[in-house]
This record gives structure tokens, sequence and C-alpha cells, in this order.
């Protein structure tokens, strides 16, 4: 066991003696060698990798909102004028001459009197082939066939119409030269008026008054004073025209006056001159007698 112990501890100091002499001639051989000079050495540079192309990526471009109308703002309609109404006088005037004027609408009824052409009268309806209208302050009827319908601008007062309605009652009245006066003048009614005849200035006296309540003097001469005058240019619907005749032509002053006549528009007068109260146009003889006109209403 000793010697085992010997052999061991042998063996560890020659192992220590050959390191120890490796060592030393390593450093023996380091110093003899001649110094080397520092070679830099330079790594030669590494390309850069080409970077693959990166694709475009395409611009996106927000689609275009169509542009949104604007909110129409409803426009209030101007308010439109109203038309104006125009009253109409209904009128029928004869196509033919001696045209028999009935109580009746058919020929089965009484006759009346006779119409003559061109002359006319106030339609009150119809009742089949037969107009009714007045004839001497009574209802009366004529044949369509013998008629035709004539419309006239009304007048928008009232008054005027009522009065050239209470003369269309009258017409076919025989005339008379100086007939009784429905009054004296200033309303106060006579005692021997009579509705069946009348001369031009008492019918026009009476229709005034009944319809209209305007108090006409008894003559045309005192009563072409009254009013207010027109000129020929203006008349109008309702308006007196006074006129001279045959026998007063050459007087002078107010004294020339002999007729008057109520003014119907397009050159129609209701009046009565020697024969009957009748509507009738104005012919040249009369206009060449024309004197002036009067505005009552």
């Amino acid at each position: 066991m000793k010697r085992l112990k010997n052999l061991a501890a042998i063996g560890l100091a020659s192992a220590l003696t050959l390191t120890t002499a490796a060592a030393l001639a390593g450093c023996a051989n380091k110093n003899n060698e001649p110094d080397k000079e520092e070679v830099e050495i330079t790594q030669p540079e590494q390309p850069m990798p080409e970077q693959p192309e990166q694709p475009e990526i395409p611009e996106v471009v927000p689609p275009i909102q169509p542009e949104q109308p604007e909110p129409e703002i409803p426009v209030e309609p101007e308010p439109e004028e109203p038309i104006p109404t125009v009253n109409t006088a209904s009128y029928i005037m004869l196509t033919a001459d001696s045209v028999n004027i009935r109580s009746g609408a058919g020929t089965g009824y009484a006759v009346k009197g006779a119409a003559e052409k061109s002359t006319m009268y106030a339609l009150g309806g119809t009742s089949g082939s037969w107009y009714q209208t007045s004839y001497k302050n009574a209802t009366a009827y004529l044949s369509t066939k013998y008629c035709e319908v004539v419309e006239m601008e009304a007048s928008e007062n009232e008054l005027i119409e009522a009065v050239i309605a209470e003369g269309t009652k009258l017409l076919g009245t025989p005339y008379v030269y100086g007939a009784a006066r429905y009054h004296n003048g200033n309303g106060a009614l006579a005692s021997n008026f009579s509705i069946n005849a009348f001369d031009c200035s008492s019918l026009m006296q009476y229709i005034f008054y009944k319809g209209a309540g305007v108090n006409l003097q008894v003559t045309s001469r005192t009563q072409s004073l009254q009013g207010e005058t027109v000129s020929k240019a203006n008349l109008q619907r309702g308006d007196l025209m006074f006129f001279t005749n045959a026998s007063r032509y050459n007087y002078s002053g107010i004294e020339r006056i002999g007729h008057v006549a109520l003014y119907l528009g397009d050159n129609w007068i209701l009046h009565t001159a020697s024969d009957y109260a009748k509507i009738e146009q104005i012919s040249s003889t009369r206009w060449s007698y024309f004197i002036k006109a009067q505005r009552m209403i």
C-alpha cells in the first residue's frame, strides 16, 4: 500500500515537469520570431441586397358622389287676377216683318200684336220653340223661327238695369202725343195717368220713377236740364239722349229739343215716337238730329 502511494507521487511529479518544460519552450519560440507588420484586413463591402421593387399601390380615389340636387323650394304660384265677369242683357231681334206676338207658346194662342223686322224685345226665357218676352205690360211669346238672340253688355249699376227693365215691359204700348204724366215732376202722382199710352217724355218719366225713384220733369226740354251732361263719345247704357225733329230743327236753345230716348248701348235706343214703344237702332237721320245727352243715374 505504501509502495502504491509512492508510485503515484512520482508520476504526478513527472507530469508537472513535462508541462512546465513545454510552456517554457513555447515562450522562447515566441520571443525568438521577428515582429511581423500588422496587416489590416479589410473586409470587402458586401453589396446590399437589392430590395425587391414594391408593387405600386394604386391610389385609391374615393368614388365621386353625385351632387345631390338642392331641394326645390316650392314656388308659390302668383295669384291669378280674377277674370272680371261681364253681365249681359239678352234680347230677341226679329229677322222677319209682321211676326205674330202671341199670348202663349204656340200657334193656338191669341195674337196680341205684330213685331216688325230689326226691332228687339227682352228675352225672358224659352218654351219649346218659343221665346218668352213682354209686350204691352204683359207676358207674350215670339216664334224662334223668326228671331235671333242678341247679347248686350249690361250696366254694373242695378238701378240702370231696373229702369231699362221697366221700359221693356211696355214695348208695343201705343204712342199718344201729350199722354198723361205719371207725376207732376216732383213725385206727386197724377190721377189721370194711364199705362196704355205714352209719348217720349212721359215714358222716360215713368220708367225712371218706377225703376230708380228718380223724378224727371214733364217734357223732354225740361228733362234735358237735369242730370250730368255727357258727350256723344262717352255715352253709356242708361243715359238719356235728346234730339231735335223736323218741326223744331230751326229753333234755338232748348226749344230745339223735341224728342228723348233711353240709350242701351251698341247704337240701340228704347223710346216711343209716332207709333209705339220699341227698341231699335239709331238711324243716320236721327243721329243728324242729336243735340245732347244727360246722365240721370
